[in-house]
């Protein structure tokens, strides 16, 4: 495990965060639900979780900006840092009391990823990356996948929700080129915790659409720092303008890319 100073701010804020949305867990049923769309919710739950984090965050790196799914961007007074994060990943699943969730939390330095956490409340999993530190699953050390088999190969997704519904049909095309190609297809629901199983070498490869950075910037560093390729879902190097991702260790990475650009 890590045990950088950056690392133990990190963590005691998605701990802290964690043990709120572990409780509110509990009690689902009786949680404040809005809609921010068609298919997109938000829940008490997230809100508390992102007050939390950001205070412990502002009060332990000051100047700091924030990138945030439930309040937006934060501007700081250093303009060198800033965090991505995202509260709760996976806000369905949580609102069906599937145990299937995520806080997650990126800093990003001058432009380049240097630290990712990646938590399951409902499990106890932390998933921690540092730039030239390696990514582990608590006091595991992680490595992607070592296979080179496509057909062997177990691939994620996400899949666009009712909001997107513009999306599904490029989704339907491409779903259909992996399901030809790939062992099986799986729909966890949480894409900080799609990347984090990737890092753990539990995907062999993953990709989705229509995202934003707070839901993928920590999971990219934990695959990269497991040994991972990460990139857009077209092959280019800028996942976090064009919001879209495809990762995987190296061999069925390339070949997740060259099933999505035929599927076109």
């Amino acid at each position: 495990m890590i045990r950088s100073a950056l690392m133990n701010v990190m963590t005691a804020a998605a701990l802290k965060a964690g043990k709120g949305l572990k409780r509110d867990f509990g009690e689902v049923e009786n949680l404040q639900v809005s809609m921010k769309g068609p298919g997109d919710f938000v829940s008490a739950a997230d809100r508390k979780a992102e007050k939390v984090i950001f205070e412990e965050l502002s009060r332990a790196r000051p100047g700091y900006g924030f990138v945030m799914e439930e309040s937006g961007v934060v501007e700081g007074t250093d303009a060198t840092h800033r965090w991505h994060i995202d509260p709760l990943d996976g806000t369905a699943n949580f609102l069906h009391a599937i145990p299937m969730f995520a806080v997650s939390i990126a800093l990003e330095r001058e432009g380049q990823l240097v630290a990712g956490l990646v938590y399951n409340p409902a499990t106890d999993d932390m998933y921690v990356a540092e730039k030239g530190q390696g990514a582990w699953n608590n006091n595991r050390r992680l490595r992607v996948s070592q296979r080179r088999d496509v057909a062997m190969s177990l691939i994620g997704c996400g899949v666009p929700h009712l909001g997107k519904a513009t999306a599904h049909p490029r989704f339907k095309a491409e779903l259909a080129g992996v399901m030809a190609k790939a062992q099986n297809v799986r729909r966890m629901g949480a894409a900080a915790l799609d990347l984090a199983y990737v890092a753990a070498g539990r995907f062999d490869a993953w990709w989705e659409r229509g995202l934003n950075t707070w839901d993928f910037a920590a999971g990219a560093l934990l695959v990269r720092e497991a040994g991972g390729f990460v990139s857009d879902a077209d092959g280019g190097p800028d996942f976090m303008e064009t919001g879209t991702v495809c990762a995987g260790n190296e061999w069925i990475h390339r070949e997740l890319l060259a099933i999505l650009r035929a599927a076109r």
